[in-house]
């Protein structure tokens, strides 16, 4: 029998990997996830959710909380099962067979998938050599094809921002037919008063739509749940090409309670930026240069050595994320693998210090 025809751009792609499991005694840095487990409010309301034989409602009350906060009316507010999902929705929405999609390399490992999926075809800007986006450069690379831009801040797996000044400039080179999409799934981390804020840009832009998750910071990962806020003809394109009733009645629940209890979760991201900031400061010591980290992990570029790097973290029980040519990202997670993850990174770059193409030794 002839084999299933299929196509051939999608055959060819790499399907998107999960980070790597962890043994039991070792710890999963791998997965950009919130080491906390949920506040008492969240799992109470998760253990009162009922009605699971029906399917789950618009989540009305979530988009007017969402709303009243970024000063939108509802129907600029869309949820997604995570922040990924509504970003193929828009994807699709906008761009097809020969047009492009423009975003910066090395950014969301899911982006390049995204876009072939699409159709689309991907258009890469390689990051500046201290690991930030080159918004001049993006610029340049719009073409009368191009019909997406993405830009990431904090940038995965970089961990760098994009200023405000930055992307206010950037946006005046940006053709108004073009659709811009400001992925902040990490934007709760930031502690750069400089940083673009999607909630200040509310009604600015006409062609600019806003992502976040609460995945994240709000430790949701396993719920699936994110949003977008931006303007509803665009948000009711993006709800043209969503799967019907993908975001589930206990994921609304969950990310509304934590609305409602804001601060304390954010007391916890709080202490995630202290011990970032730590560890970060730790690697410099090192004698890693590793660039100023805004979001839950750091990066670390070991090159060509990155699979062996890997490895010697791995035998110091910390799992990480390799992408391959470039890198290690480390999640921050419990603050017990602080200790075995720097001494897996010093064993790293003593060893290796000629891999590390932007590693100095001092």
């Amino acid at each position: 029998m002839p084999p299933v025809k299929l196509r051939p751009e999608i055959v060819s792609l790499a399907a998107y990997r999960q980070g790597k499991p962890a043994a039991d005694d070792a710890f999963k840095l791998s997965s950009n996830e919130n080491p906390f487990e949920p506040i008492p409010a969240v799992i109470e309301a998760l253990a009162a959710s009922s009605g699971v034989n029906r399917y789950p409602g618009a989540g009305l009350e979530l988009r007017s909380a969402i709303a009243d906060r970024f000063g939108v009316t509802q129907a600029e507010v869309h949820l997604g099962a995570g922040s990924v999902s509504i970003l193929a929705q828009l994807i699709q929405a906008a761009a097809g067979v020969g047009d492009e999609v423009v975003y910066a390399w090395r950014s969301f490992e899911a982006y390049p998938g995204l876009v072939a999926v699409s159709g689309a075809t991907s258009i890469l800007v390689p990051n500046t050599a201290d690991d930030r986006h080159d918004l001049d450069a993006m610029a340049a690379a719009i073409t009368e094809r191009t019909r997406v831009i993405i830009v990431c801040t904090p940038n995965n797996p970089t961990s760098t921002i994009v200023t405000a000044e930055e992307f206010a400039a950037f946006m005046t080179l940006v053709p108004k037919d073009i659709l811009v999409i400001l992925d902040e799934a990490y934007v709760e981390f930031v502690t750069d008063d400089t940083a673009v804020d999607g909630v200040v840009l509310r009604g600015q832009y006409p062609n600019l739509v806003v992502l976040r998750t609460f995945s994240k910071a709000y430790g949701l990962a396993g719920l699936r749940i994110g949003y977008a806020v931006g303007p509803e003809y665009i948000l009711d394109a993006a709800r043209s090409t969503s799967i019907p009733l993908s975001v589930t009645e206990p994921a609304i629940r969950a990310a509304l309670v934590s609305l409602e209890h804001e601060e304390e979760l954010l007391e916890r991201v709080a202490r995630i930026g202290v011990l970032r900031d730590q560890v970060w400061l730790a690697l410099l010591d090192q004698g890693w240069s590793v660039p100023k980290p805004q979001g839950n992990f750091v990066w670390l570029a070991t090159g060509e050595h990155t699979e062996e790097a890997t490895e010697v973290f791995a035998t110091h029980g910390i799992v990480v994320r390799p992408l391959l040519p470039d890198g290690i990202r480390v999640s921050i997670g419990e603050a017990q693998s602080v200790d075995k993850l720097l001494r897996a990174s010093a064993e790293v770059v003593g060893n290796l210090p000629s891999a590390l193409s932007k590693a100095t030794l001092d």
